[in-house]
């Protein structure tokens, strides 16, 4: 998403119900895959138009760079994009393996260093990576498999045409046979074929895409302990280091003692990490570092200094005056981001309103690996090992902050033991690179739980206030909505308090409802600590308080929440961004409109499967009921339909249907995955999280403070894919699960108690 921001910085146990596309044979009757059977029509190949092409390195396509060939068969793909259980490592490569006919048992996957003019972009995130690379993908694979099958037919002296490639193996008209081994060296020396010389796969043929049956290349290293993370590397002559970071951000050592530090057995040095002003970057929050033979020594002699703090600017952020301000804010007219009809003559002509104001804490990632980075810094040229989501980013950043050339600088991408957007930002990184070119020494920085709760680059906190209009009849003739968030623009660019457009279009400005009259305005919100991208980033405000406005109309008007939200949705159709009073500088997540439509039908399709798929309507026993909540974002469509019982006192969700329109399913085992992750971790939004300052310093440090859901309540989730064809374009699913699993807490706690909480999170507690 950083690539996104520059041209805006510039100017302002479960289970899963996945409905088959086809059940035919992997490759047809015979499974041969001939050289010539082009059968692949232009709308699912040609025009399958994606964004990203305009991305600064944008997409590379090219076999020579991402696959080799040994001589033993052995196929090699290079996966550019990092591995945080989103599953990317695995498929974009298994959908190069399925194009050339790569046997998956025999295929390598290798992880790409940080390289963007070489692999193109290598950011994980936004829920693009499929979306974005499974034609490349699938281009990198056939013109492998057309230089295979043309190998081979000089070799035979025969038609190209006449060539059959299957499962790993190339076949001749007379019935020879050679192996991919057999030619691999005069296969990569062919010509790169253009795309109109390959002959694609139909999608009947696909051996390994949509089919499922694909688990994560590292799943046996993960579960058995040998996969390597960040904090898995180590070098010979590694020093371990941990930081004493400033309590706020902006703030720095007035001075230190250090000591008593020096005097832990193990510590063999402290240095100064100069602090950084907004905007921060994704720079280093500075402060002092311990430097040790162990982590152990580092931690315990980071205990002994002695600092005073200088708070800075930011010394009297509180999170419960911030707040007030902010709904404050919520309740006057601000800057009209969509202006759709006469908001102002609805209100005036309504026989009833309503009004709600929802509004949420800041929130951080707690990945279950802290973040962890080690440095080598020698004669002029720095290597890095590091859990990253963006490492060029990465490489970037470090080689500005030691006056290095990108060229210079190596980064070399670990497993991520979760990422959820914290991984993006690489300050954790540059600490190890900065500490390694003082020490002359290769060094891991290790964050501890505490710093990564206490020192995070946070979601960000907001007020929401939507104020409806309804007629005598009970129908809602106006929605304005009114958010006040400070911005993640304060992160990269001096803060004025606003909003950047793709924040608003995240969830409000696209409001997909059929209503003659829509306003979105947004107020100004000066940041007071470091906001960062967080797994669907504005869409959870958003939706949370769209979705529990509705919920609270279906109240109002005696309605059913379905039948409120099919009310709002409205008939099936395409939303003409025109017509709904889009501004023009709508950010349809870096897609291209025509290709990727507002489509009301699809989000009350995914509606009606969640409600159908958990028994929504039936007689609920008494402290249970049942909460709605649908949402679009990354291009996707989902729908949330939770179960919540109220029992001893406490608020538990035994179980929730999730529904998802992903277009075409590429690889639905990790699509259910990453929907079950994402009602866990939205449930964990709604019950748990909350980030809070008191004089500039945020209050939580751990799990016992700083809680998520745990095994004692944990649901039941049950996922519901809606099948397409591949012409229909795959779209987001590693975010878009996550904006509707609060509201539909929210919704379901009130049909089970009657009681309504409008505040993120909403606590276990009955």
């Amino acid at each position: 998403m950083l690539k996104y921001l520059e041209p805006l910085i510039e100017t302002a146990t479960a289970h899963v119900k996945f409905e088959k596309v086809t059940r035919r044979g992997f490759l047809g009757t015979s499974g041969a895959f001939a050289l010539a059977a082009h059968a692949v029509p232009a709308r699912a190949f040609d025009t399958y138009a994606v964004g990203g092409t305009d991305m600064p390195h944008g997409i590379v396509d090219d076999p020579l760079i991402f696959v080799s060939i040994d001589a033993d068969g052995t196929v090699t793909l290079v996966a550019h994009r990092s591995e945080m259980g989103t599953g990317s490592r695995t498929s974009i490569p298994m959908v190069m393996a399925d194009e050339m006919e790569a046997d998956w048992s025999r295929v390598k996957i290798v992880q790409a260093p940080g390289d963007e003019p070489k692999y193109g972009n290598q950011d994980t995130d936004g829920s693009r990576s499929m979306r974005h690379h499974i034609q490349m993908a699938r281009k990198i694979g056939g013109a492998v498999r057309t230089m295979l099958a043309r190998a081979a037919a000089e070799e035979w002296g025969a038609d190209p045409s006449q060539i059959t490639v299957e499962m790993h193996e190339v076949k001749g008209p007379a019935g020879q046979t050679m192996g991919f081994g057999d030619l691999a060296a005069a296969a990569m020396a062919q010509p790169v074929p253009a795309h109109e010389e390959i002959a694609y796969k139909t999608e009947d043929q696909f051996r390994y895409i949509g089919k499922g049956e694909i688990q994560i290349t590292d799943i046996h290293d993960i579960t058995t302990g040998e996969a390597v993370y960040g904090a898995d590397v180590t070098l010979p002559g590694m020093k371990f280091a941990v930081i004493a970071r400033p309590p706020v951000v902006g703030g720095k050592a007035a001075s230190y003692d250090a000591s008593e530090a020096l005097a832990v057995s193990g510590v063999e040095s402290v240095h100064e990490i100069p602090y950084v002003s907004m905007p921060p970057l994704f720079a280093p929050l500075g402060g002092i570092a311990v430097v040790a033979s162990n982590t152990w020594a580092a931690l315990q002699g980071r205990d002994m200094l002695k600092i005073e703090w200088e708070a800075g600017p930011h010394g009297d952020y509180n999170s419960e005056s911030y707040m007030a301000d902010l709904i404050a804010q919520s309740e006057n007219p601000g800057t009209i981001a969509r202006d759709q009809g006469d908001i102002d003559a609805a209100f005036a002509s309504a026989a009833k309103t309503f009004t709600g104001t929802y509004t949420q804490d800041h929130m951080a990632h707690i990945p279950m690996e802290p973040p962890a980075a080690i440095a080598s810094y020698t004669d002029g040229k720095l290597e890095i090992w590091a859990p990253v989501q963006s490492p060029y980013t990465t490489r970037t950043d470090t080689a500005k902050a030691l006056g290095l050339d990108p060229e210079q600088v190596t980064v070399h991408v670990t497993l991520l033991g979760g990422g959820f957007g914290r991984k993006s930002k690489a300050d954790f990184v540059t600490e190890a690179a900065l500490l390694s070119k003082e020490l002359g020494a290769p060094v891991r920085v290790q964050w501890t739980r505490e710093d990564d709760v206490k020192h995070s680059f946070y979601h960000t906190t907001s007020a929401e206030r939507i104020d409806v209009a309804m007629d005598e009849a009970g129908k809602v003739t106006g929605w304005r909505h009114r958010s006040v968030a400070p911005s993640i623009l304060s992160t990269f660019a001096p803060d004025e308090g606003n909003m950047l457009p793709l924040e608003l279009a995240m969830g409000m400005t696209d409001l997909p409802f059929d209503l003659p009259n829509i306003r979105c305005e947004h107020g100004k919100a000066l940041a007071h600590t470091r906001i960062g991208w967080f797994r669907a980033v504005s869409n959870i405000p958003h939706a949370w308080a769209i979705g529990s406005c509705v919920g609270e109309l279906a109240q109002e008007l005696g309605k059913d929440q379905r039948e409120m939200w099919l009310d709002l949705i409205g008939a099936p159709r395409s939303l003409d961004p025109t017509a709904a009073g889009l501004p023009d500088n709508f950010w349809n997540y870096g897609e291209p409109m025509a290709e990727f439509p507002i489509e009301t039908g699809r989000l009350a399709n995914v509606l009606n499967m969640a409600a159908d798929g958990i028994g929504y309507g039936a007689d609920m026993p008494e402290g249970e009921g049942i909460g709605l909540a649908v949402h679009r974002s990354f291009v996707s469509y989902v729908a949330c339909a939770a179960r919540v019982k109220v029992a001893d006192g406490r608020i538990t969700v035994p179980e929730m249907h999730m529904a998802i329109d992903c277009g075409f399913a590429a690889n639905p085992e990790r699509i259910e995955s990453q929907i079950q992750g994402a009602a866990v971790m939205g449930m964990t939004v709604a019950l748990h999280s909350g980030i809070t300052f008191e004089d500039g310093a945020v209050q939580q440090s751990n799990y016992y403070d700083y809680d998520v859901v745990r095994s004692d309540n944990y649901p039941t989730v049950v996922t519901h894919i809606v099948p397409h064809p591949f012409s229909v374009h795959a779209t987001g699913v590693g975010e878009p699960g996550v904006p509707p699993v609060s509201p539909a807490i929210a919704n379901g706690l009130f049909a089970a108690t009657g009681e309504r909480r409008r505040h993120l999170p909403m606590g276990v507690d009955a």
